[in-house]
């Protein structure tokens, strides 16, 4: 599978999907627009959250927001006098245990909603109708009915499933998919993150964000340093530092030269033309939406190669459909624990 190319000027409007801001002021904003005018809204305990949450927990709190307004809309009830009657619909329209058109949710979403929608009433000064009792049971019911249990990412090990491991590569695993990279600008960058992340096991908006700059070395053994500026688990941004082994610093050695990277985002869109050769490479960093297709796009690449061994059809569409940008992380910790490595 190529990536697409870079879409021609055309006379056809196209819609931009523009993120959820995750200013204070917003967020500020939305909660208002829950309690309705006239109600004055706990401002200290906001202005807590907004400084306390990072980011991605105040842009999922607004999208949350949002959903709870559209049900709300859907029910012909103003929010502010939503009942808990009217929660614990949406709980069984969200588990799926009551007819409806709304996506079928795990129970870990279902929860954050909940956790976030009766913050907003608490925020505003209002009773908060998702601590009423009615409310418990519907998602104890929701529990039974869906389970807690959340499915785990498939693992891309370096050599796999493997018991021993001096034994060889098997099946989808680091190894097959470096072997399975082209020999051109695009493969170079897919060894690169695939190095990258086996490494340091960042998460995907990690991985995009990493800049020529936050790299050092290489030190006189060839191996190097990733500065790491913040993390979703670095309130402080004190930053972190993971070690880049020697064969990793080449990969990216050879990426940057064949990309003439010498700054800015080291993780960059190759585009490609109907035919598979190279356009151009683009400037701004990749999406980090694009970390799990282009894992997926490389397990196909090798078992096209016939790397995977007897893989059937059916068997690879289950592991691209169970792979996602957690893969490598979840790898690296279980060859570390096949090591003999603890917490």
């Amino acid at each position: 599978m190529r990536e697409p190319v870079r879409p021609q000027k055309s006379s056809v409007r196209t819609r931009k999907i523009v993120p959820l801001s995750v200013e204070p002021a917003d967020l500020i904003g939305d909660v208002r627009a829950l309690a309705g005018a006239g109600i004055r809204i706990d401002e200290a305990l906001l202005d807590a959250a907004m400084r306390g949450w990072s980011e991605n927990t105040r842009r999922a709190f607004r999208s949350d927001l949002t959903l709870w307004g559209q049900w709300c809309r859907l029910r012909r009830v103003e929010p502010a006098v939503a009942r808990p009657a009217d929660v614990a619909a949406w709980i069984r329209a969200l588990s799926g245990t009551e007819t409806c058109d709304l996506k079928t949710r795990a129970m870990a979403t279902i929860e954050r909603y909940l956790v976030h929608v009766g913050w907003a009433y608490r925020m505003a000064g209002l009773t908060d109708p998702t601590s009423d009792p009615l409310v418990k049971f519907e998602r104890k019911a929701a529990r039974n009915h869906l389970g807690v249990r959340q499915r785990q990412a498939h693992a891309i090990r370096f050599k796999g499933d493997i018991a021993d491991l001096d034994s060889p590569a098997s099946g989808v695993c680091l190894a097959h998919l470096l072997k399975a990279c082209r020999r051109d600008e695009l493969g170079l960058r897919d060894a690169a993150l695939l190095r990258i992340a086996y490494d340091t096991a960042a998460r995907r908006s990690e991985l995009v964000a990493i800049n020529v700059a936050h790299i050092e070395g290489p030190d006189s053994e060839g191996a190097g340093i990733l500065h790491i500026p913040s993390s979703k688990t670095d309130r402080k941004q004190a930053g972190a530092q993971a070690y880049l082994s020697p064969a990793t610093m080449m990969a990216i050695t050879r990426w940057c030269k064949a990309s003439e990277i010498d700054q800015g985002p080291l993780l960059r869109r190759v585009t490609t033309h109907f035919d598979g050769s190279i356009d151009g490479i683009g400037a701004e960093p990749l999406h980090p939406n694009s970390i799990t297709l282009i894992y997926k796009r490389l397990i196909r690449q090798a078992w096209e190669k016939g790397l995977l061994g007897q893989m059937s059809e059916a068997e690879l569409s289950r592991w691209c459909k169970a792979i996602s940008s957690h893969s490598i992380r979840v790898g690296v910790a279980q060859d570390n624990f096949a090591a003999g490595e603890g917490l």
